[in-house]
C-alpha cells in the first residue's frame, strides 16, 4: 500500500498525462508583462490588504531593496520572485487543472467507450481509491500512454483557450467565470513588485502548458516566466512541428520546485510565495532564503470559510516550516480585505 504522497504523485502524474494528450491556444496576447504605474507617494499599493504588520512588512520590503546607495539595494537584474499558481494565485478548492483534466478524460472515453469498462479508466471514473492506490504506477501510466496519441501544442492551445472561454468556478455555492477564481491581493502584490523592478515568475505544480495559457490575461505574466510540470517534446521531422511525447520530463513539486526554477531562470528568488496545502511549496521558500541579497518568504494560508475555503495540512508542515524559517505568513481571513474582485 502507497503512503498518501506517493498517491498523490500517481495522481499528479495521471493528470499530467491526461492533459498532455488532450486536444486543447490560448488567446493570442502579446506577451508582455502587464506594468502597472509607479505608485505616487501617499497611495495605497495594496488596497486589498488590510493594514497591518505583514503589509508593512512587504512594503518595508520592497523600499528597503530598491533604495540605490544602501547595503540592502538589490540590482534590478536580480529582482527575481516566484510565485505558486494553484492556492497562492487562484482558488484550489478543487484545482482547476484537475477539473480541466476530467473535462478531457470524460471526451476520451465518449470517443472510445469501450475504456470505460477497462482498468485503470474504469477506477479513475468511479473513483476507485483503493485500486489507484493499489496499482503499480507503470501500469496505469503505461495503459494511458498506449491508448493515446500525441498531440502539437497548437492543438493543446486550442482546446486550453476553449476551456477558458466557458469554464466556471465555484465559490461559497456561487458560480463565477474562472478568471474571478483569482486572488484580488496577490494581483496587487505582483503588480506592485512589477513597478518596483521586479520580474515575476509562475512556478507551479501544474503543466507549464496550461499555465501558460492564462498567464499574461489573468497575471501580466509572459508566457516565458511561466516555470511548471513538463512533459518530453520531440521535433517532427515532416511537420517540423514539436510534439509532446507521454513521458514525464519534471514534476514542479516540492523539492522539484527550485530544479525547476534553477533550470528556467538560473537565478535565486529574492521574493517567494506559496500556500498551506500539501507543503508542495515548502522547498521554494527555503531555496529564496540562500539567497545572497535580503529576502522574502510569504505563505498563504487558508483559514477563511466565509469568502473562500479553511482548510489545513494533517501534519502542518507548511505552517511548522514558516515558523522555523521566520517566514511570513497570510491570514486570508485577517489579512486580506477582499479575497476576490468578485462582491
Amino acid at each position: 500500500m502507497r503512503n498518501p504522497n506517493q498517491i498523490k504523485q500517481l495522481l499528479i502524474t495521471v493528470c499530467v498525462v491526461i492533459i498532455s494528450f488532450t486536444a486543447i491556444s490560448f488567446s493570442n496576447i502579446k506577451a508582455t508583462e502587464r506594468k502597472a504605474p509607479v505608485v505616487a507617494a501617499g497611495t495605497d499599493p495594496l488596497p486589498s490588504w488590510n493594514d497591518g504588520a505583514l503589509k508593512k512588512a512587504i512594503i518595508d520590503y520592497v523600499s528597503k531593496v530598491t533604495k540605490p546607495g544602501t547595503s540592502s539595494f538589490i540590482p534590478v537584474e536580480d529582482r527575481i520572485a516566484t510565485f505558486d499558481n494553484d492556492g497562492t494565485l487562484w482558488a484550489e478548492m478543487p484545482t482547476i487543472e484537475l477539473e480541466y483534466a476530467k473535462l478531457a478524460f470524460k471526451k476520451m472515453i465518449q470517443k472510445n467507450p469501450a475504456l470505460a469498462k477497462q482498468q485503470p479508466y474504469k477506477a479513475i471514473i468511479e473513483k476507485d481509491k483503493k485500486y489507484l492506490a493499489t496499482v503499480d504506477e507503470s501500469v496505469l501510466v503505461g495503459i494511458i500512454l498506449k491508448s493515446l496519441s500525441g498531440t502539437t501544442e497548437g492543438e493543446f492551445d486550442r482546446s486550453v483557450k476553449a476551456y477558458f472561454d466557458t469554464a466556471h468556478y465555484v465559490i461559497q455555492h456561487k458560480v463565477y467565470p474562472i478568471q474571478d477564481a483569482t486572488y484580488k491581493p496577490q494581483i496587487e502584490l505582483l503588480q506592485y513588485l512589477r513597478a518596483n523592478g521586479f520580474k515575476t515568475f509562475i512556478c507551479s505544480g501544474g503543466t507549464i502548458e496550461f499555465v501558460r495559457a492564462i498567464s499574461v490575461k489573468y497575471y501580466g505574466i509572459p508566457t516565458e516566466q511561466v516555470i511548471g510540470s513538463k512533459l518530453q517534446y520531440t521535433f517532427d521531422e515532416t511537420s517540423h512541428k514539436i510534439i509532446r511525447v507521454g513521458k514525464i520530463a519534471s514534476i514542479c513539486d516540492k523539492a522539484g520546485k527550485p530544479v525547476n526554477i534553477q533550470w528556467h531562470i538560473g537565478k535565486t528568488p529574492v521574493f517567494a510565495s506559496g500556500n498551506v496545502k500539501s507543503g508542495g511549496d515548502i522547498q521554494m521558500l527555503k531555496f529564496s532564503q540562500t539567497s545572497k541579497y535580503p529576502n522574502f518568504q510569504l505563505m498563504v494560508n487558508h483559514d477563511d470559510g466565509v469568502r473562500e475555503f479553511a482548510y489545513q495540512e494533517k501534519d502542518n508542515a507548511s505552517l511548522n516550516a514558516a515558523t522555523a524559517n521566520k517566514w511570513h505568513v497570510v491570514s486570508m481571513k485577517n489579512d486580506w480585505k477582499a479575497i476576490f474582485s468578485i462582491p
